[in-house]
C-alpha cells in the first residue's frame, strides 16, 4: 500500500508540474507577443505623429516662401535686400529637405523611407508644382546676387509664376496631410483590433487551460484524496484490529498525542520536573524568557519572574496541582521587568513507569489582560460617576419638591389663608339689625369668596389641573397655554395639526404635560422670548408635541453637565421623565435664533 501510494504521489507530481509548466509558458508566450505587436505599432504612431507635423509644416514653409518672395520683389531700398534674400534661401532649402524628406525619408527628422501607394502618387503629382515653385525661387534669388542695379522689374514673371502655383502646393498638400492622418487613424484601429484579438487569444489560453490543465488536475487531486481516504480507513481499521499492544504502550501514545497537540495549538512549551527543574523549554519560550538551554539546574520559577512574590506564588501552584494539573491565568515578570500575563496550562505527564513530569502549556494574553482590567476600570469609574449623578440629581430633585412645597405653603398662607381670615372676619362682624350695612357686607363677602374660589383653582391648577384627569393631555394643555398666556402677557399658541385627541395612560399624560410645562416655563423665564408655539401632531405609533419659541436662545451643551450641580437640572428632571414613558427628547437651539424642543412619545396600538 505504501509503494502504491508513493509512486501515486510521485506521478501526480510529474503531471501536475508538466501541466503547470505548459499553462505558465502559453501565458508567458501570449503576453510576450501581445507586447511586441504593441511596441511595433506604438513606433508607427510616433512615425506618424512626427510625419504629420512635417507635412503640415511644409504648408506653413511654402506660405513663408511666397510672403519672402513678395516682400524681395517690393524691397524699395537696396540695402534691406541682403536680409530678405539669406532668409529666402534658408526658407528654400529647409522647404526643398522637407519635401525630399517625406519621400524618401530622413532618419535625421525621424522620417520612414516608406510611404503608401496613395501617398507616393499624391506626391508625384505635387512634385510638378514643387518643380515650378522651386525653380521660380531660385532663379529669383540668382537674379538678386546677380544684377548689377537692382530692379524689381527683373522679379515679375518669377514672381508671378510662384503666386499662380502656390494654392495648387497648399491644396496638394492638403491632401497628403489628410491621407497621412487618415492611414494613422486606420493603425489606430487596427491597434484596437489587435487588442481585442489579443484578448480573445488570451481568454482561449485561460479556458484551455481550465479545460485541459486545471480541471483534469482537479479531477485527479480528488482521486489522490480519494485513495488517501481509503488509505486512513485501512490505517483505522488496522489500529482498531491490533490488540497486541501493552497498556503501557496505549498509555504512552495518548500522552504522546496530548504533548503534540498542546505543541502544535500554543507558543510556549516546557517539561519540568515536580521539583520545579527544567528539563526542557521550547525556543519562543526561552527566547520570551532570556533564557539559555545550556543551564540544566534553573528552577522554572526563577526563570519566569524576577520578582519574589511572583515566583513564590508559581512554586506553591506548582507544588499544589503536579498530580491533578492546573489551568488558569499568571503574571510573570521578565528580565527587562516587562510584565507579562500567561493563560497557562499545568498537565501531569510519565514519559515512563517510573518517572513523572509536568507538561507546562502557555499562551500569552498579555494585550487582552490589559484590555480586561482597562475595562474593569473604565466600569468602576462609571459606575461611581453615575452613583454620584444619581446623587446630585436625587438632591436636586428633593430640593425642587421642597421648594414647590414650600410655594404651595406660601400661595395658602398668603393668598387663601388670608383671604379666608378676612371673609371670617367680615362675617363676625355683620350685624342683622342694620340692613344696609349688613347688604353691603355681603356683597364684598361675595367678591371676596369669588377670589377664594379663583385662588384654590389656581393652586390646584399648579399642583395637577383636572383637564388633565378629565378630559386628558390635549384639553390639559390647552389650559395650560392660555393661562400663562393670561399671566404673563406673552403669545403662547397650541396648534394640534392633526386633531390629536386619544387618551393615555395617567402616568404617561403627567409627565407629558410636566415636560410641556418645564419647556414652556424655560422659555417664559429664560429666553426672553414674546412667542411659543406649540405644536402637536401623530401618527399611527408616534405622537409628537414641538415647543419653539423666538426667544435669545442658548449653548445646549452648557445644560447637559449635571454631574458637578452645574445647572441645566431642568432639562435633566425633562430627560428623566421621557425616559421613564419611553420617550425620546431632542433639543435644538442656537444664540440669537431661538430655541426648539421636540417630544417623540410611542403610541400603543389598539
Amino acid at each position: 500500500m505504501t509503494q502504491k501510494a508513493n509512486s501515486l504521489d510521485q506521478r501526480t507530481f510529474d503531471k501536475l508540474s508538466r501541466l503547470y509548466i505548459i499553462a505558465l509558458s502559453t501565458i508567458a508566450l501570449s503576453v510576450i507577443i501581445s507586447q511586441v505587436f504593441v511596441r511595433q505599432h506604438l513606433k508607427k504612431q510616433q512615425d506618424d505623429s512626427t510625419v504629420i507635423n512635417v507635412a503640415g509644416r511644409q504648408r506653413m514653409l511654402s506660405q513663408k516662401l511666397t510672403k519672402e518672395i513678395l516682400s524681395l520683389s517690393s524691397i524699395e531700398n537696396p540695402s534691406d535686400l541682403e536680409g530678405v534674400k539669406n532668409s529666402l534661401k534658408e526658407t528654400l532649402e529647409l522647404w526643398q529637405r522637407s519635401h525630399e524628406a517625406l519621400q524618401t525619408g530622413d532618419a535625421k527628422m525621424g522620417l520612414p523611407s516608406k510611404n503608401s501607394p496613395e501617398i507616393i502618387s499624391m506626391f508625384q503629382g505635387l512634385n510638378v508644382v514643387f518643380k515650378t515653385i522651386s525653380e521660380a525661387t531660385e532663379r529669383i534669388i540668382f537674379k538678386a546676387e546677380n544684377s548689377q542695379l537692382y530692379a524689381v522689374s527683373v522679379f515679375i514673371d518669377d514672381v508671378d509664376l510662384v503666386k499662380t502655383n502656390e494654392g495648387k502646393f497648399l491644396s496638394m498638400m492638403d491632401d497628403i496631410v489628410n491621407q497621412y492622418d487618415l492611414e494613422a487613424e486606420e493603425r489606430v484601429s487596427w491597434l484596437g483590433t489587435l487588442e481585442i484579438l489579443l484578448t480573445g487569444f488570451t481568454l482561449l489560453v485561460l479556458l484551455g487551460e481550465f479545460l485541459f490543465i486545471f480541471w483534469p488536475t482537479a479531477k485527479s487531486v480528488r482521486g489522490t484524496l480519494f485513495e488517501l481516504l481509503k488509505a486512513e480507513k485501512y490505517a483505522k481499521k488496522m489500529a482498531f484490529e491490533a490488540d497486541a499492544l501493552s497498556i503501557a504502550k496505549e498509555k504512552s501514545i495518548k500522552e504522546l498525542r496530548a504533548l503534540s497537540q498542546a505543541m502544535d495549538e500554543t507558543l510556549l512549551f516546557a517539561r519540568i520536573l515536580p521539583s520545579g527543574q527544567i528539563v526542557h523549554i521550547g525556543n519562543k519560550f526561552s527566547r520570551r524568557f532570556k533564557f539559555s538551554k545550556f543551564n540544566d539546574t534553573a528552577l522554572f520559577w526563577n526563570v519566569m519572574s524576577v520578582v519574589d512574590t511572583e515566583r513564590a506564588a508559581l512554586e506553591s501552584l506548582i507544588a499544589k496541582f503536579k498530580k491533578t494539573g492546573w489551568q488558569g491565568e499568571v503574571k510573570a515578570t521578565t528580565k527587562a521587568e516587562e510584565n507579562i500575563w500567561l493563560e497557562m496550562a499545568i498537565i501531569p505527564y510519565s514519559p515512563t513507569e517510573d518517572k513523572a513530569e509536568l507538561l507546562i502549556i502557555a499562551s500569552e494574553i498579555t494585550e487582552r489582560k490589559a484590555g480586561q482590567l482597562e475595562i474593569e476600570r473604565l466600569n468602576k469609574k462609571n459606575f461611581q460617576e453615575e452613583i454620584s449623578q444619581q446623587k446630585i440629581i436625587s438632591s436636586k430633585i428633593i430640593e425642587n419638591q421642597e421648594k414647590e412645597q414650600n410655594r404651595i405653603a406660601k400661595d395658602v398662607h398668603d393668598g387663601i389663608g388670608q383671604m379666608l381670615t378676612g371673609l371670617k372676619y367680615n362675617l363676625e362682624s355683620i350685624n342683622i339689625n342694620d340692613i344696609e350695612k349688613t347688604a353691603a357686607k355681603i356683597e364684598h363677602l361675595k367678591e371676596l369668596t369669588t377670589n377664594i374660589i379663583k385662588g384654590v383653582r389656581t393652586a390646584t391648577f399648579n399642583l395637577t389641573p383636572p383637564e388633565l384627569s378629565d378630559h386628558g393631555i390635549v384639553p390639559a394643555i390647552t389650559k395650560l397655554t392660555k393661562e400663562l398666556a393670561r399671566l404673563t402677557g406673552k403669545d403662547i399658541v397650541l396648534f394640534n395639526k392633526t386633531n390629536f385627541g386619544g387618551r393615555l395612560d395617567s402616568l404617561v399624560e403627567i409627565n407629558i404635560y410636566r415636560i410641556t410645562q418645564e419647556a414652556i416655563n424655560n422659555a417664559i423665564k429664560y429666553a426672553d422670548s414674546s412667542h411659543i408655539l406649540v405644536s402637536l401632531s401623530h401618527s399611527k405609533n408616534i405622537l409628537s408635541i414641538v415647543i419653539d419659541d423666538n426667544g435669545k436662545g442658548f449653548d445646549p451643551s452648557k445644560v447637559k453637565n449635571v454631574k458637578n450641580a452645574d445647572g441645566g437640572m431642568g432639562m435633566t428632571f425633562m430627560n428623566e421623565r421621557i425616559k421613564y414613558i419611553d420617550g425620546r427628547l431632542f433639543l435644538s437651539s442656537q444664540e440669537g435664533k431661538g430655541t426648539r424642543v421636540t417630544l417623540n412619545i410611542p403610541l400603543a396600538e389598539a
